[in-house]
């Protein structure tokens, strides 16, 4: 069920919405219930995690004084030489 909703904004903001809401092809309506529905959609609190992805888990083991960062730009400064 559809309920009216009257809300306040700034005239510059209404025209630009309503400019982008033409060029999609959706009613201004319906865009801010679109934004609304995905600002306050529950989230997920756990991200599943493929068996694939848990197999490879833990597969490679750096040294302690092993800095990524520094071996990444290593690796790109050789490869552009």
């Amino acid at each position: 069920m559809d309920k009216k909703l009257t809300l306040s904004l700034d005239k510059s903001i209404i025209e630009s919405a309503k400019k982008y809401a033409k060029s999609n092809d959706i009613s201004l309506s319906k865009l801010i219930e679109a934004y609304l529905k995905t600002l306050t959609k529950s989230r997920k609190s756990k991200t599943d995690i493929t068996p694939l992805v848990e197999s490879l888990s833990g597969v490679i083991s750096f040294d302690k004084d092993f800095d990524i960062k520094d071996s990444y730009t290593d690796y790109l400064i050789e490869k552009y030489k």
